[in-house]
């Protein structure tokens, strides 16, 4: 920031404008820097991203609003007027406002994950079907259908540090913000569940060896910031397994952040003689393998959905034991009417 500020030259007709995610109270800053570097004629605006990895362009020539945070000034018409062809609502703040509007949502997003990942726990303990909770849950327009998808944790380059500075930011500010704790707690412990789901299956996980489909943190992207991929191998490292994995775009990535892990050239290389798979990504191509050539190459018959991609009963249908998130006695329920329908035919 500081290398900025000395760059840019003093002038009263230019503006700096910040798209980045930045703690509230950057903009402040870094007009302060302005004033003591004689540069107090410059402009600041915040007008910050909401850019998904994986569909950036479209995100940005379609987003869902453009938030303008500046002191009522021309920089602040200047920024609005060159959004105004999107057709996008336009909101204007003032910068502190702006600043917080960013790292309010990606928190709220996190929570959202975090809070149905809970009730899948549940649901786990109660029999019930979280995809039906979900799906009944998101018809509810206060609540909505996006972002009710439970899992092994949410990563990459937004939310685990978006989440973390804000609840830094509150403490900082005197706030303890506890319900963000709980959001980083869930989010951290959920890993450990797909271990412990390993160990019931397994036994020792020593001498195992786990196959991985999907290492990238989300599908469209090979980023492997934040990934789930990441704890779960070292955890399963850490436990004495082996692990394959196979992602289609990310495995470059990954060789350099993941020591002793095998990388596969395919999905069935990956899980060839695996005692166990866990879907990590749900990259489309894994719904669609062929799950007997699966069971055929596996030594063992667990399979982790860790994201509930795929379809149960095709797993089950091949001999294996599916385990979702949240989804057990709805999984074995439908096997179990399915055998039932078979027999009666």
């Amino acid at each position: 920031m500081h290398a900025v500020v000395d760059a840019l030259p003093r002038s009263d007709r230019h503006a700096l404008v910040m798209k980045s995610t930045v703690p509230v109270g950057t903009g402040a800053a870094i007009r302060r820097a302005f004033a003591e570097r004689g540069k107090s004629g410059l402009a600041y605006v915040s007008c910050p991203e909401f850019l998904k990895e994986g569909s950036a362009v479209a995100d940005f020539l379609h987003p869902d609003r453009v938030v303008v945070g500046d002191d009522g000034g021309w920089a602040g018409d200047a920024v609005a007027d060159l959004y105004a062809p999107l057709g996008a609502p336009l909101l204007r703040m003032d910068v502190s406002s702006a600043e917080m509007v960013k790292l309010a949502s990606n928190a709220f997003l996190a929570t959202k994950i975090s809070f149905i990942t809970e009730i899948a726990n549940v649901c786990e303990e109660t029999g019930a079907d979280v995809v039906e909770v979900a799906r009944g849950m998101g018809l509810d327009d206060r609540i909505g259908p996006r972002f009710l998808a439970p899992g092994i944790g949410f990563g990459g380059s937004c939310f685990p540090k978006d989440v973390t500075a804000l609840k830094q930011l509150a403490g900082n500010s005197g706030y303890h913000f506890q319900l963000l704790s709980s959001v980083i707690e869930v989010n951290d412990l959920q890993k450990r569940r797909v271990i412990a789901k390993l160990q019931e299956r397994l036994g020792d996980l020593a001498g195992r060896t786990v196959a991985l489909l999907g290492l990238a943190f989300k599908p469209d992207t090979d980023d492997m910031r934040e990934a789930s991929s990441l704890v779960l191998c070292a955890r399963l490292q850490a436990s004495g397994a082996d692990v394959a994995a196979y992602d289609p775009v990310a495995a470059p990535m990954a060789r350099g952040l993941l020591p002793g892990l095998r990388l596969a050239g395919s999905p069935l290389d990956a899980v060839a003689g695996a005692d166990a798979v866990v879907l990590v990504t749900e990259w489309p191509e894994f719904a669609a393998l062929e799950w007997d050539a699966v069971a055929g190459a596996m030594r063992g018959d667990t399979v982790i959905d860790g994201r509930n991609a795929l379809d149960p009963l095709a797993v089950g249908r091949a001999g294996l034991d599916y385990v979702g998130v949240g989804r057990f006695a709805a999984r074995r329920q439908d096997l179990a009417r399915e055998s039932l329908a078979m027999r009666a035919a």
